[in-house]
């Protein structure tokens, strides 16, 4: 059941090209498309009390559609998703706490959106959080598509990239080197939202292609809470074969 006293709801924002593999929401992913599987796991949540899509497309309300009234049409000029749930948020007052939801992530544990929004409920100051996973793997640190983020002691984001941060300057050091890979699920409070979505684009966001940074460029903290779970996010013909797979077992 949801929190009461949190209006906390779940935007999946929907666009329907993708350069790596074309329209690849609506390829399926065994009896449902990848938009859909994405949907159901984030019903699942038990702390927010409503999910939505957010499309750039019409072709794309109209598939979803057929599972969910929870769809609305956003511009199609919006530079990342979390300005294209911007444009909902204005949209609806009640909203307190806002959990953006990648739209190829059929395979997020809705407890770890959980664990996004709970701190909401008891920090009335938190205004963004985001999740990382570890990672031990040479391939998994040095693969680009992995983003990467270091953290202070109190687990507030320092800086992500999609370079191997840290640098390991000796190699004798390799095992006291914590590495974090990135996942892509962020939770802000309302105000926090329209405030980032009113920025420019910044000069490290447009570097590494990566929207959190504008958050850090502009001195919005970033809460990291770890999760021992790491979706598999579905960017290649390569990444759907491996999904293919996951649901088959």
């Amino acid at each position: 059941m949801a929190n009461k006293s949190l209006e906390a709801v779940i935007v999946i924002p929907a666009r329907l090209k993708s350069t790596r593999l074309e329209r690849k929401l609506l390829r399926q992913l065994g009896d449902k498309s990848i938009i859909e599987k994405t949907f159901a796991q984030a019903s699942k949540s038990k702390l927010a009390s409503e999910v939505y899509i957010a499309c750039d497309d019409d072709e794309l309300v109209e598939h979803c559609l057929k599972f969910t009234d929870n769809v609305r049409l956003t511009s199609d000029q919006h530079q990342s998703g979390s300005d294209r749930i911007a444009e909902l948020a204005q949209k609806n007052r009640d909203w307190q706490v806002i959990v953006n939801v990648q739209g190829d992530e059929p395979f997020i544990n809705p407890a770890d959106i959980d664990k996004a929004i709970e701190p909401f409920i008891h920090d009335p100051k938190l205004e963004m959080l985001s999740l990382y996973h570890q990672i031990t793997a040479t391939e998994e640190i040095n693969k680009t598509n992995n983003v990467k983020v270091v953290t202070d002691a109190n687990d507030m984001a320092l800086y992500f990239s999609r370079q191997a941060i840290p640098f390991k300057r000796d190699a004798d050091s390799l095992d006291d080197v914590i590495y974090k890979k990135h996942i892509g699920l962020y939770a802000y409070r309302k105000e926090t939202l329209l405030a980032l979505s009113s920025m420019p684009q910044s000069k490290l966001e447009l570097s590494e292609k990566l929207e959190q940074l504008r958050a850090l460029e502009n001195g919005i903290a970033i809460k990291m809470v770890e999760v021992s779970s790491a979706p598999i996010g579905i960017d290649t013909d390569d990444d759907l074969q491996k999904a293919q797979d996951l649901l088959s077992q």
